[in-house]
């Protein structure tokens, strides 16, 4: 068997995670209790054996950076192989910033041609899946594919958001549409998991950047022109559980989804572990009179109060007399005493003040700033906001990062904006 090798996608801005992907790329933020999105693509290659890793990042890096380092939690720290962080160098001779994800891997073609692979793997590092990738190579190669692309089946409504694959029942596909409007005959969506031949993916992107029409995408550009050019691309249908993260409304159901009695995915797994960046931390502690429910707790918290239906990050400290109900609580967030969070997604090292109502009311109108992507109740709270004692925060309610008690003059209305000094507003 040749070596293997893989490129992650990592750059995208993911806009429609609001204020989660403001300061940090979509694949860095935090997930599950104590993973990053990213944790599950990384951990899937680990665990199906390939260890030379490319990383191709763009927006706001920082945060991605610092998480993978050197790749140590996944065995990626290595002499020969491991992990690597490319990004774009502007201004270089034969370099600029990304345009597409096709183009993203052209820039860093170097890196695939100095390796001797048969085929290269190209992923998302923004899914929350577990897929054993030797599958998809047996199939590939089964099927004497050119490009084998992952699909799940998505529901009718779910269809415009996604590249949408028809495909004969030996795979073969026989047309492809991005983001399609209107009927459609098929449900298979890529799974942004391509399986390419090396040599026809070096060809293939040489000419896509040669052409004057192209965004340099593999969803716009690149697969229309192979599937209808009638190249060797196969359609790999996956049947277990994939989610893309990339909504909020989507992000907060597939965290509470590992609350029911039975998870999409067994994070116990010990042949499937889920390797992450973990910070030593003390042991969860209970308070007198806490209770909780139905809850994800993490190392280093410290419950005082009530947690229900809820996913608590490390270090968040829940005083005596708080209520956390239906919410996701990031990282080191401290919440007072009397203080009742009701569908929030709160963003880390933010200090909730006693007796404040986040997520009150009934009124449901979307958020102004972004009605777009905060409609369905959900409250958000940036990183490091200092909410003040008392407040009362409606529902579609977007409160920004580093905000400060004195930013608050009033209640937030349901619906509302409270914008801190890093807002992208």
């Amino acid at each position: 068997m040749s070596g293997r090798y893989a490129f992650i996608l990592a750059g995208g801005v993911g806009s429609r995670l609001c204020l989660l992907s403001e300061r940090r790329a979509k694949p860095a933020v935090p997930f599950g209790g104590k993973y990053r999105i990213i944790d599950f693509t990384l951990s899937n290659c680990v665990n199906s054996g390939i260890f030379d890793l490319g990383v191709l990042t763009q927006y706001r890096p920082t945060s991605l950076n610092q998480h993978i380092g050197i790749g140590r939690p996944w065995d990626l720290d290595r002499t020969h192989g491991g992990i690597q962080l490319l990004q774009p160098a502007p201004g270089a001779a034969q370099s600029d910033w990304y345009q597409g994800t096709a183009d993203a891997i052209y820039q860093n073609l170097m890196h695939l041609k100095r390796r001797r692979v048969d085929e290269v793997i190209i992923l998302s590092g923004d899914h929350i899946y577990k897929m054993d990738y030797n599958v998809l190579y047996a199939f590939h190669r089964r099927n004497r594919a050119m490009l084998t692309v992952a699909v799940t089946e998505v529901p009718e409504k779910d269809v415009s958001q996604f590249g949408i694959l028809e495909a004969e029942p030996n795979g073969r596909v026989t047309a492809f549409k991005e983001k399609p409007r209107g009927p459609v005959t098929s449900r298979l969506a890529s799974m942004g998991v391509y399986l390419f031949d090396r040599d026809a993916l070096i060809r293939w992107l040489v000419e896509d950047a040669a052409s004057p029409g192209s965004t340099h995408d593999f969803g716009k550009d690149l697969l229309p022109r192979l599937v209808a050019s009638g190249e060797g691309v196969f359609a790999y249908r996956f049947p277990d559980y994939w989610q893309d993260v990339g909504t909020l409304d989507s992000y907060y159901e597939a965290n509470l989804a590992f609350l029911s009695g039975k998870p999409p995915l067994d994070l116990h797994d010990p042949s499937w572990i889920i390797h992450t960046q973990s910070a030593d931390r003390p042991p969860v502690r209970f308070g007198l009179g806490s209770r909780v429910s139905h809850s994800m707790i993490t190392n280093g918290c410290v419950v005082s109060g009530q947690v229900t239906n809820s996913v608590l990050f490390p270090g968040v400290v829940v005083s005596a007399g708080a209520v956390v109900r239906d919410s996701i609580v990031m990282h080191d967030t401290v919440i007072g005493p009397g203080a009742v969070l009701d569908r929030v997604i709160v963003d880390k090292e933010a200090t909730i003040g006693a007796e404040a109502r986040v997520g009150h009311g009934d009124e449901m109108p979307p958020n102004r700033a972004c009605p777009e992507h905060l409609s369905s109740g959900l409250v958000v709270v940036g990183k490091r906001a200092r909410l003040p004692e008392g407040l009362q925060v409606g529902r579609n309610a977007r409160i920004g990062a580093q905000v400060v008690e004195s930013d608050f003059t009033a209640p937030v209305p349901a619906g509302g904006v409270v914008d801190g000094p890093e807002s992208m507003h």
